[in-house]
C-alpha cells in the first residue's frame, strides 16, 4: 500500500527554473526540436500578427480623429467604446480558452478569428453614426478574443518549454511591427484618399494574417504527431486555482487597470500638437505627426518584446513583467504634462511603448511556463478576460476623467495603477505545471 501524499500545499513546492520542466509533448513523435525553436510555423504565428496588427492599427490610428471630427463625438464616446470592446474581447477569450483545448479546433478558431476582425475593421469606414462604429468595434474584439487562445496554445505546441518566452516575443513582435506598419500607412494614405477609405483597405492584410495563421496551424498539426488534445468544453477553473492562476494573475490585472487604449494616446498627442499655437498646425498635420509618433510607439513595443522574450528566458518573467509597468508610470506622466513639444510626446509613446513589449511578452509566458498543455488554453482566457475587463476600466474611467475633470488627471490615474503592478510583480512565480486533477 502507497503511502499518503504529501498533504503540503502548492506553494512549498518551488522548483527551479522553468526550462527544466517536462512538458506534455515532450518525447512524442514530431515532438519540435529543443536546438531550432524558430521554425516557419513560428514564424507564421508572427506574420498573422503582423498582418491583422497592420490591418486594425491603420482604424485605430484614424479612429479618434474619425469619431471626433468626422462624427463629431467626443473623448467619452470614444472611451465607452474602446473600454466595453475590450470587455468584450475579454470574454470571448474565456469563451475561446477551452475551445482551443482540442487542436483540430485551433485552426479554425484561429483563421475565422483574424478574418472576421479584418471585416468587421474594415466595415467602419461605412458608417455614419457613432453606434454604428461600436457595433462593428465590438465585433472586431470579439473576433479577436475567440483567435487569441487558439494562436497561443497553437504557438506553445510549436516550441519547446525552454523557448516559451522567445516564441511569445516573436508573436508580440510581429503584432507591434504590424502596429508601426499600419500608422505609417494611415499617415501615408489619409492625406490623398480621406479617413474612410484608408479604413476600408484595412481588410487586406486582414486576409493576409488569416492565410499566414493557418500555414501555422499546418506545421502545428504535423509536429503534433499522434497527440490528441482534450476535447471536453471546460473551463476547469478549480484547477486553474490550484496551479497558482490566481496569484501569478494578480499583478496582470493591477497593469490593465491602467492600460488604457492607445487611442486615448493618439487623441491626446493630437490635441497637444493641434493646440500648439507657435507650431500652428492644422487638425491633419497634427494627426499625421500624432500617428508617426504612435508609429515610434510600436517600434519600441517591437524591440521590447523581442528582448523581453530572451529575458524572460534567462531570468525569469518576473523581472521582464516589473520593468515594463515600471517604465509604463514614466510614459503616462509624460502624458499628464500639457505641453506641446513632439519631442516630448515621442518620449512619452516611447516609454509606452517599451513598458507594453516588456508587460505583454512576460504575461503570455507566465501562463506558458506555470500551466500544463491541457489547461493552458484555458489558461490564456482568463489571463485574456483579466487583461480585457482591466482594459474596461482603465479606458472608461479615464474618458470620464477626461471629459469632466482634464486629461493630466485621467493619465495621473492609469500611472497610480501602474505603480501598484510595479510593487506587485514580486508576487510573479513561476514553476514546472504539475497534474493538479486529483
Amino acid at each position: 500500500m502507497n503511502p499518503p501524499a504529501d498533504p503540503q500545499p502548492p506553494e512549498a513546492h518551488e522548483p527551479g527554473p522553468v526550462p527544466s520542466h517536462r512538458d506534455e509533448t515532450a518525447g512524442q513523435p514530431g515532438a519540435p526540436d529543443r536546438q531550432h525553436w524558430l521554425s516557419p510555423g513560428v514564424a507564421g504565428v508572427g506574420a498573422a500578427s503582423l498582418f491583422s496588427d497592420s490591418g486594425h492599427e491603420m482604424v485605430t490610428s484614424v479612429l479618434p480623429t474619425f469619431v471626433t471630427s468626422t462624427l463629431h463625438a467626443g473623448p467619452a464616446a470614444l472611451g465607452a467604446i474602446e473600454g466595453v470592446s475590450d470587455a468584450l474581447i475579454g470574454l470571448s477569450k474565456l469563451a475561446g480558452g477551452p475551445l482551443s483545448n482540442e487542436p483540430r479546433r485551433r485552426a479554425r478558431l484561429a483563421s475565422s478569428g483574424y478574418l472576421g476582425t479584418a471585416v468587421a475593421t474594415a466595415a467602419i469606414g461605412l458608417t455614419t453614426a457613432i453606434w454604428q462604429v461600436a457595433i462593428l468595434r465590438a465585433a472586431a474584439w470579439v473576433s479577436r478574443g475567440i483567435r487569441s487562445p487558439a494562436r497561443d496554445t497553437l504557438l506553445t505546441s510549436l516550441v519547446p518549454p525552454a523557448a516559451y518566452g522567445r516564441a511569445f516575443g516573436v508573436e508580440r513582435a510581429g503584432d507591434n511591427a504590424g502596429a508601426i506598419i499600419g500608422p505609417l500607412l494611415a499617415a501615408l494614405l489619409v492625406s490623398l484618399l480621406g479617413i474612410r477609405h484608408v479604413i476600408l483597405l484595412a481588410i487586406a492584410p486582414g486576409v493576409l494574417a488569416a492565410a499566414s495563421i493557418t500555414l501555422a496551424a499546418r506545421e502545428a498539426r504535423r509536429t503534433a504527431g499522434t497527440a490528441q488534445g482534450r476535447r471536453t468544453l471546460t473551463f476547469n477553473l478549480r484547477e486553474l486555482r490550484q496551479a497558482g492562476i490566481v496569484r501569478a494573475l494578480t499583478p496582470a490585472a493591477l497593469f490593465e487597470l491602467g492600460n488604457l487604449a492607445t487611442t486615448l494616446l493618439i487623441l491626446r498627442a493630437t490635441d497637444l500638437l493641434h493646440a500648439s499655437g507657435t507650431a500652428g498646425r492644422s487638425l491633419t498635420a497634427a494627426t499625421t505627426l500624432a500617428i508617426l509618433l504612435y508609429a515610434a510607439h510600436n517600434a519600441a513595443a517591437t524591440l521590447a518584446a523581442i528582448a523581453g522574450g530572451h529575458l524572460a528566458d534567462r531570468a525569469g518573467p518576473r523581472v521582464v513583467f516589473g520593468a515594463g509597468a515600471g517604465v509604463y508610470v514614466l510614459g503616462y506622466l509624460v502624458f499628464a504634462w500639457p505641453q506641446h513639444h513632439w519631442g516630448v510626446l515621442l518620449a512619452g509613446f516611447l516609454l509606452a511603448g517599451i513598458g507594453i513589449g516588456f508587460a505583454e511578452t512576460a504575461q503570455s509566458t507566465v501562463v506558458a511556463q506555470l500551466l500544463p498543455d491541457r489547461l493552458r488554453g484555458n489558461g490564456f482566457g482568463v489571463l485574456g478576460l483579466v487583461q480585457s475587463f482591466g482594459d474596461l476600466g482603465a479606458t472608461l474611467v479615464a474618458g470620464v476623467l477626461w471629459s469632466f475633470v482634464s486629461p493630466s488627471v485621467a493619465f495621473g490615474y492609469a500611472a497610480a495603477w501602474m505603480a501598484a503592478s510595479t510593487l506587485a510583480s514580486g508576487m510573479l512565480r513561476t514553476r514546472a505545471p504539475r497534474d493538479v486533477s486529483h
